[in-house]
């Protein structure tokens, strides 16, 4: 199948998502459903496809010279494109009750550029060059812009100030001179098992200096210093903020990243010649740094976001440790985390919808009153931590081994603090809210990070679970996120196959 046919179900929705409108919405939101449906299955095909040996890519569309547009269906694209694809559906289904039990406005405008999103995230899946992954990422970046300053109050208007001002400048004036590098260096910007990069007689120094503006200059990946957009971006509704962090703009920093070390560098000559022994540091400092910052955050979302740049940092170490291993390891704890981090987000926005509480502070005896969505959340952190009976024990065991074989122990001790401070900012969550009493009332607190200016936080006794739609969908990440511990073989069948040279 050509995977130019995955960009369709999304755009394709457009129409009758605005047709529809707010007067039709039961119609308008089925229309996404059945769009993400196909969508999904879509990928399943290309899925099979690849397992198959079939190689897959659409036509060309020439923009300059012998440089164009092209998708192409390789093996961690097709774990991407099949991640975005089930997440839409299940972000959808959660959309619709929480959007609807939190009476948020433009509603439709949300729809639209979810679906632009998602059509941009299967471009760069599947992007055959670096020209596509930029178009991709830039246009990923636009649509989601809205997304962060749909509340519309003064507070999301500054976060999409810092949102957009980060992401747009880090990648015009860092990203885009690496991938002109590249051009004139290689001659093409096609992706090639083993890296274009090879065999090009260039330097050690320029390696380096160039793995330095791919790092930083695609921001989405969060790499201090270039993370606060994150955490501002939090202003958004629940919704958004789960896109950002599990289906569309974080994920897609990080697979750019290990796409660009696969496909542009090639791990044996980054490998060699050290071009990333100078940013690996800065990855280090990240995952520590950002944990101890959560673990100051009594705002749920903060908490959660701040523990999103310390997971994107993993990532960025299994890249540029650049062994088998650790790549594999980074491809697969972008699923692992994905299902984990969704399912604690879901849980924020539920918890605030149902029970008015957007505070670790507030949480205590509401195991209570959400037996469920506190069930989902403590296996949700569990996933984040890296323990069993959840998928990121394998990733984050597979990262450790990447650090084993190049010989640095240095960075399997970062892993190993970076997971007690995930224990100690996540598990007490579950265990305050299952274990400790209900306060006799909650008090309201201001918080920029706080989900929509009308949220107001009512007395515990106005509590109640979050709508059905939205537990629906907690529950299914939840269970995602258990059966990838006992059943990883389809997600490692499909990583194996990975040209690596």
């Amino acid at each position: 199948m050509n995977p130019l046919w995955t960009l369709l179900p999304p755009l394709l929705v457009i129409p009758f998502i605005i047709g529809f409108g707010e007067a039709r919405r039961n119609l308008r939101e089925g229309s996404i459903l059945v769009a993400g449906v196909v969508l999904f299955l879509m990928n399943v095909v290309l899925w099979r496809s690849t397992l198959a040996g079939v190689s897959q890519s659409s036509g060309e569309l020439p923009i300059l010279s012998n440089f164009s547009l092209q998708l192409v269906v390789e093996p961690m694209g097709v774990v991407f494109g099949l991640l975005a694809s089930f997440l839409w559906v299940v972000t959808t289904v959660y959309s619709i009750g929480y959007m609807r039990g939190h009476d948020e406005k433009n509603q439709t405008r949300f729809y639209t550029c979810f679906a632009i999103a998602i059509a941009a995230v299967m471009a760069a899946a599947y992007a055959g060059n670096l020209l596509t992954l930029f178009v991709a990422y830039e246009v990923i970046t636009l649509s989601t812009f809205p997304l962060v300053t749909h509340a519309g109050h003064a507070g999301a208007v500054r976060a999409g100030k810092i949102y957009i001002g980060i992401l747009m400048s880090s990648s015009i004036a860092l990203f885009l001179p690496a991938m002109i590098w590249v051009a004139t260096q290689a001659g093409t910007l096609d992706f090639m098992a083993g890296g274009i990069l090879h065999d090009t007689g260039i330097s050690r120094f320029s390696l380096a200096v160039l793995m330095g503006l791919f790092v930083f200059g695609i921001g989405k990946a969060a790499v201090m210093p270039l993370h606060r957009w994150l955490p501002a971006a939090m202003v958004a509704p629940t919704p958004v903020s789960a896109l950002l962090h599990a289906v569309a703009v974080v994920k897609t920093g990080v697979f750019s990243l290990l796409k660009i070390v696969t496909y542009t560098f090639g791990i044996d000559t980054v490998a060699a010649s050290g071009a990333a022994d100078w940013i690996l540091p800065f990855t280090a400092f990240t995952v520590i740094v950002a944990s101890v910052v959560a673990f100051t955050k009594d705002n749920l979302k903060a908490r959660l976001a701040y523990s999103t740049i310390s997971q994107l940092s993993y990532i960025v170490m299994a890249a540029l440790l650049a062994t088998t291993m650790s790549v594999s390891g980074g491809v697969m704890h972008i699923v692992m985390h994905a299902f984990g981090k969704i399912t604690l987000f879901f849980c924020a926005g539920a918890i605030l919808v149902g029970a008015h509480k957007d505070s670790v502070s507030q949480l205590d005896g509401l195991g209570k009153r959400m037996p469920l969505t506190m069930a989902a959340f403590a296996i949700g952190a569990l996933g984040i931590i890296g323990l069993p009976p959840t998928g990121g024990t394998w990733s984050k065991l597979l990262i450790a081994g990447g650090s084993l074989d190049t010989g640095t122990w240095f960075y399997i001790g970062v892993l190993m603090l970076s997971t007690l401070l995930n224990i100690a900012y996540l598990l007490p969550i579950p265990l305050r809210a299952f274990f400790k009493p209900l306060p006799q009332a909650a008090q309201a607190q201001s918080d920029p990070y706080h989900d929509a200016a009308h949220a107001h936080l009512d007395d515990h006794e106005h509590s109640s679970d979050a709508p059905a739609a939205c537990r629906y969908a907690i529950a299914v990440t939840a269970t995602v996120t258990v059966l990838l511990f006992f059943f990883p073989g389809p997600l490692t069948d499909l990583v194996a196959l990975i040209p690596w040279r």
